[in-house]
Formats: C-alpha cells, sequence, structure tokens
C-alpha cells in the first residue's frame, strides 16, 4: 500500500542525558553546542529542509529551557507543537503519549542521533512504498546498542544490547523510524520492561512480526548518536571538517599564523604571536593571546578568553569562560562560565598509554579513545596550577583549590580543598547570594 507523503515528524527530546554529565545537570541534552548551535538546531533545519509541514516536540527534563530557545529561533520558521512526556517511562511511552495527536504515518527522531539532510531525504524517499520504515547503520560495536535483526531487507526483530560476540548481525538501530499509526495499537500491549520502561523497540518488533517493517540501511558516516561525553569532541570534529573555506570577521593584530581552515566570529580579537591551525571555530566577541597556540578541531564558544601562553588542543571550550594564561586544555569538554587559575592543565594522555576510561552513570566505560581529557561542568573555578586527570568529570559550581591534582570525579557544588600536601577532601559548597 503506498502511504501518503509524510507530513509530520516527531523529535524525542525528553531525557536527561545522564552520559552527558555534567553538562546536562545545567542544560538538557537537546541544547548542547556543536559548532557553537545546539544540537537540536540540526535536526530541526534538516527536518524542515525536507518539506515537513509540522513537527512535534516530546519534552520534559529541563523543558522550559528547549522550549525558550525553539521558541525564539523557530516561531517564525515552523509550526513546532511542544508536548511534556510527564514521567520518562522510556521511548514506547513517549511516543504513546502523542496517539491522539497523530493520524497519519509520522517520522521519528531519537533528538541525541544526527544525520545529514540528504540521507533524510533517502529515508523519506523509502516511507513512499512502506507504511513502517526503519534506519539501520552496522557499526564496529553493535553490542552497545539494540541489533537488527534482518531478512530479504526486512525487521525480524530487536535484540538490546546482547552479549559481545553473541550479536545477530553488526547492523543496530539508528533512532528513525517512519511509523504508521497502527504503531499505537502495539504500544497499548507493550508490557513495561525489566528496567520499568515502556520500549519502542518492544513494539516495533511485534510490529515486524505481524507485518512488514522496511530497513533502511545507512552508511556509518552518515549517522552519529551525541550519547556519552566525549561524543561533543568527535560530533564537533566532524562538523570542522565540513567547513569549505576559511571566514574571519574579528580582528587580526600583526605576527599572528593563520594555518588551514578557520572560523572567527566578529567582535573577537586575536592577539600578537598566537598560532591558529585549522580547523578550528572562535565564536564571537572572544578574546586569544597574546602567544597562544589553538591547535586543530577547536571549538571554542561567544565571549571565551585564552590568554597569554596558552595552548588549546582538539578541545570545545563553551560561551563565558576564561582560561587566561599558562594553562594546557587537551582532548576536553570545558562548560560555560569556567575560571581556570593560572596554569590549570588538563591531561589527557595517561601515564601508561592504556585507553581512557570514564564513569558514566556509575559503570567505568572504555571511551576507546587514547587520548582524552577532562570534563568540567558549568561555573567551576579553579585555583592556579590545579591538574585534572584524564577522564576526569567535574560536576558545575565547583571550586578547586590550588595545586591540586585531581584523580577522580567531582559532585556538582562541592569544595575540593587540601589536607595535608598530597591528598584533599571534597565538602559541599554553599552559595549565598549577598
Amino acid at each position: 500500500m503506498k502511504v501518503p507523503k509524510i507530513k509530520t515528524a516527531v523529535v524525542l527530546a525528553a531525557g536527561k542525558g545522564e552520559r552527558l554529565q555534567p553538562f546536562t545537570y545545567t542544560k538538557p541534552k537537546p541544547l548542547i553546542p556543536i559548532l557553537n548551535k545546539p544540537f537540536i538546531s540540526y535536526i530541526l533545519d534538516n527536518i524542515i529542509a525536507c518539506g515537513i509541514e509540522k513537527i512535534v516536540l516530546v519534552v520534559h527534563y529541563l523543558k522550559e529551557k528547549v522550549m525558550d530557545y525553539v521558541k525564539k529561533e523557530y516561531g517564525n520558521k515552523a509550526n513546532i507543537v511542544f508536548v511534556d512526556q510527564g514521567k520518562p517511562l522510556g521511548t514506547g511511552h513517549a511516543v504513546k503519549v502523542l496517539e491522539n495527536m497523530l493520524s497519519e504515518p509520522f517520522l521519528l527522531i531519537y533528538g541525541d542521533v544526527y544525520v545529514n539532510r540528504e540521507v533524510l531525504r533517502k529515508i523519506l524517499l523509502h516511507a513512499k512504498d512502506h507504511e513502517n520504515v526503519l534506519v539501520g547503520v552496522p557499526v564496529e560495536n553493535p553490542w552497545d546498542y539494540g541489533v537488527l535483526i534482518l531478512r530479504d531487507g526486512l525487521l525480524k526483530g530487536i535484540v538490546e544490547k546482547p552479549e559481545k560476540g553473541k550479536e545477530p548481525s553488526n547492523i543496530i538501530n539508528a533512532g528513525i523510524y517512519v511509523l504508521a499509526t497502527e504503531i499505537f495499537g502495539f504500544l497499548s500491549r507493550t508490557r513495561i520492561s525489566p528496567r520499568g520502561e515502556i520500549e519502542l523497540t518492544d513494539a516495533v518488533t511485534e510490529l515486524a512480526r505481524k507485518g512488514r517493517v522496511k530497513v533502511v540501511l545507512i552508511e556509518r558516516n552518515e549517522w552519529f548518536e551525541l550519547g556519552k561525553v566525549w561524543d561533543i569532541l568527535e560530533l564537533n570534529k566532524i562538523m570542522l571538517g565540513k567547513i569549505r573555506e576559511s571566514k574571519i570577521e574579528g580582528v587580526v593584530e600583526g605576527n599572528v599564523n593563520i594555518k588551514g581552515k578557520v572560523i572567527i566570529g566578529k567582535n573577537t580579537i586575536i592577539r600578537s604571536g598566537t598560532c591558529i591551525e585549522g580547523p578550528v571555530f572562535i565564536g564571537e566577541n572572544c578574546s586569544i593571546g597574546p602567544n597562544s597556540y589553538i591547535r586543530p578541531y577547536t571549538v571554542l564558544g561567544n565571549h571565551v578568553k585564552i590568554g597569554a601562553s596558552c595552548e588549546i588542543k582538539a578541545s570545545t571550550i563553551m560561551n563565558h569562560t576564561h582560561i587566561p594564561h599558562l594553562s594546557y586544555v587537551g582532548d576536553s569538554v570545558i562548560g560555560e562560565h569556567v575560571n581556570f587559575g593560572a596554569g590549570t592543565i588538563t591531561a589527557n594522555l595517561r601515564l601508561d598509554d592504556k585507553t581512557v576510561k570514564v564513569t558514566l552513570k556509575g559503570r567505568r566505560i572504555d571511551s576507546g579513545r587514547r587520548k582524552l581529557g577532562a570534563f568540567v561542568g558549568d561555573y567551576v573555578k579553579t585555583g592556579i596550577n590545579v591538574s585534572l586527570m584524564p577522564g576526569v568529570k567535574i560536576g558545575p559550581y565547583t571550586w578547586i583549590a590550588p595545586g591540586l591534582v585531581i584523580y577522580e570525579d567531582i559532585p556538582p557544588y562541592s569544595f575540593v580543598k587540601p589536607v595535608g600536601k598530597r591528598s584533599y577532601i571534597v565538602e559541599k559548597l554553599v552559595i549565598k547570594n549577598d
């Protein structure tokens, strides 16, 4: 049966994004900046470019921040409707709350996945001849995802996070669907999963057993998930690779060396003696240098200060952050309104040269990256000569006393102070408003 043109897109943007902490303590996952733009903007831009008439945005966690941004930036560009999921009970529940709103097949995109608009058009083209479409992508680590069981291009089942070495294929669920409204009937019969959620994949699996769910395969380099903290670095790297030519709108003093493709925003000043090696993105109203070294795959937001004799390598530094002088930041993500004391260092290489592990949701996860620095939340302050070891996460609104070496994650609102000469204690930080 030929289905009508897809007129509605649903974007699931309600989750807490716990694997993106410490940044999601203070901002919802859809607003994590990639190349100085909230991640949700890439999804919305591509949906609008494909001619879809209506977008339903399912929100909950820090929903006001998401809604305020989308209303401001897209209020005149698209018909966008917000639906509060309420208590988050899984992706299936997030879709089920829309049952009375949708009467025709719809595009469904998880709010933490990215494909470009050409790929999205390809998916919608396949949907012209199939009522239900699921997008699959081959990966090297399928055991971390929902793995697809396929036969003759059709879905036969989904196995969630199978044991390593026992996965039925290397094709995973990409988090993009076109679904007919019959999915709501399957969702109403879906049982609560062991983790206490209504799983969309359970309903889609039942749909595949009863009918036909077409699997559209896309290439691995056409799909990206913003799921873990180091994905911020990887997705910024991908976007930097798309820069075709330099654009310099700020002021560049004499004796500045710029190589490769570089974007420099308005009212930014690059001071004498600084070297910038692209691809690099520098936002507006920044101050860089003198004598600083900005290395490839670095992204600086707006109102960022990189002071004298600092080196920034393959890092993302968000708005209003100051790294004034004599600091090294490598392969790290630094949040908004952070202030580093002189000589603060983020170590990005283990002494034993092994890959760096990071604690996510209470588990130690191997990033697979040999070089990976620190993840510093919003409004953190460090004293002089603080060192952050590889893979460490610092919660927002934390203060770290001078001279300390931080080997473990620090929770939000902490005051880290020395005990003797070589150790420290973490206390709750109480901030008083005058």
